[in-house]
């Protein structure tokens, strides 16, 4: 994942940004049709860079949980049977339609999200990659033979059922995606539930795709949590749910689970370490912490946002740092210029902000940033300085809650141990980065690491089909690979007889 530069042009994208910024009201998704909500209820999507209403999508309830949940069973045993090559064709056609139309979906996601248009171009970019890695996936969820002497295994590999997906706000096109493709690849139905705050690029995204696929095998259901998210979860007829957002939500998809004993994979919350040597490449690695402050505002649940600098070398690193940061460019999420965008939300905003302040109150230091930020134009956009904070202590809550937003701490270390210790006195074990130029020292403290990523010498150094997910507090289960696909499908075992006749326990 790169700070790259991107071809399109400030009026260019300020043509995109006015026709993206064309109020829409969305209906609810249902057996491929759109639909109203069961309650008449409407909510706003707003940009947050500016405040203003971008769309209107429905409060859906429990009774328009039932509809979609009833459209994904009855379409299951067609799409379950679906031959591989057929789900391998509209899995192709959908990238393609996301790529003929890259950058209107970049817009929508900077609109909705507020992030900078050069990360949403990568965000789009990775979507499609997703649909294209996993329509490879279908021809490959096989089975396997047992030979026995005198009985033979079939072991099959079965699409679970009917599929709850509930995707975030950050990046929700790319987790959307993310959900979608292997479920879709491995024969299963779907109701997916996007966040209320920030879903323009997904009800658009399903706009374009929704002649695609037969009735009810994809569904999409708006709404809030408690309305929408957990009839959704406790519904007698879905099978499985796949969650991407906080530990507090995560908590209640478990319980809300129980009820029908269905399981669950969550990929959860951070507070990943990003760990720098003695001998490391300190630019490169002042670089990555700027990255991951800044990359999508923070709002990153793999950023690095506790840096572990070594104690000979953290002053140094304290100034490249400061010297990057100078050079970001925050402003307009639509100029392609732009580096740091808006927060997503309000809600996001103000806990952000009260982050800062805590900060402050349990004796860290804000040695970069630290506070709202002004831009010409958009004075009442939800903006936020980069903020580097020094002297901090990992028992700090700064150093222990996710923040979510363009905050990181420095942590001075010394001694190896310690500082493994450290690392992993968190409840979350997610991401990390660490940055060294001693092969042994890289494998020695990688596995040390409790966590599901880690990056030697270039944090978010994303690959197609690496494992992504975590350790602890931070969830279970895995994305972004083709061991997705288990958590998509389960095992039936055939045993076949080979031996004739009676076993003879009940001769005389």
């Amino acid at each position: 994942m790169a700070m790259a530069m991107n071809n399109l042009g400030l009026e260019e994208a300020r043509r995109l940004a006015a026709s993206g910024s064309r109020v829409r009201t969305f209906g609810l998704f249902i057996n491929g049709e759109w639909v109203d909500g069961n309650a008449g209820e409407l909510i706003n999507l707003s940009n947050p860079a500016n405040r203003q209403t971008l769309a209107h999508i429905q409060a859906g309830d429990a009774t328009d949980v039932d509809r979609a949940v009833r459209a994904a069973h009855g379409a299951f045993p067609l799409w379950a049977r679906t031959f591989p090559t057929e789900r391998q064709r509209i899995l192709l056609e959908i990238a393609q339609r996301l790529r003929r139309r890259l950058t209107e979906f970049a817009m929508f996601e900077t609109l909705n999200n507020g992030k900078p248009i050069g990360e949403a171009l990568l965000d789009v970019a990775g979507s499609i990659a997703q649909f294209e890695f996993f329509a490879g996936a279908p021809a490959f969820l096989r089975g396997e033979l047992l030979d026995f002497p005198h009985a033979s295994a079939l072991v099959h590999r079965e699409p679970i059922g009917v599929v709850a997906q509930i995707i975030p706000w950050n990046v929700p096109l790319q987790m959307a995606a993310a959900k979608l493709a292997p479920a879709l690849a491995a024969g299963c139905t779907v109701v997916l539930k996007p966040a209320e705050t920030v879903c323009l690029s997904v009800m658009e995204f399903v706009r374009e795709i929704d002649d695609l696929l037969p009735p009810g095998v994809l569904n999409v259901v708006t709404g809030y949590g408690a309305t929408v998210g957990e009839p959704l979860v406790t519904h007698p007829l879905v099978r499985k749910v796949a969650f991407t957002g906080s530990r507090e939500t995560a908590r209640k998809i478990m319980r809300n689970a129980s009820v029908n004993i269905i399981p669950q994979t969550l990929e959860l919350g951070g507070k990943s370490a990003n760990i720098v040597c003695q001998d490391a490449d300190l630019n490169a690695a002042a670089e990555s912490v700027v990255m991951t402050t800044v990359f999508n505002k923070g709002e990153v649940c793999l950023a690095g946002s506790r840096v572990f600098a070594h104690r000979k070398i953290h002053d140094e690193l304290l100034d490249r740092i400061g010297a990057r940061l100078a050079s970001v460019r925050q402003g307009d999420p639509v100029d392609p210029a732009t580096q740091l965008g808006a927060q997503a939300s309000l809600a996001q905003f103000e806990k952000v902000n009260s982050y800062i302040e805590l900060g402050r109150l349990e004796g860290a230091h804000a040695t970069y940033g630290g506070g709202r930020a002004i831009v010409s134009g958009l004075e009442n956009g939800l903006f936020i300085q980069p903020t580097i904070f020094t002297g901090v202590r990992n028992s700090m809550r700064i150093a222990q809650e996710e923040i979510f937003g363009p905050v990181t701490g420095i942590l001075a270390w010394d001694d190896e141990a310690e500082l493994l210790k450290d690392v992993n006195s968190s409840p979350y074990g997610l991401g990390g980065g660490l940055w060294t130029r001693d092969l042994a020292r890289a494998h020695r403290i990688s596995r040390g690491m409790e966590t599901g990523t880690v990056w030697v010498n270039r944090y978010y150094n994303m690959q197609p089909g690496m494992p992504i997910g975590g350790y602890k507090q931070s969830g279970f289960g895995r994305e972004n690979c083709l061991e997705t696909l288990n958590h998509y499908t389960h095992s039936k075992c055939v045993v076949i007889n080979l031996a004739e006749g009676e076993l003879g326990v009940f001769s005389h």
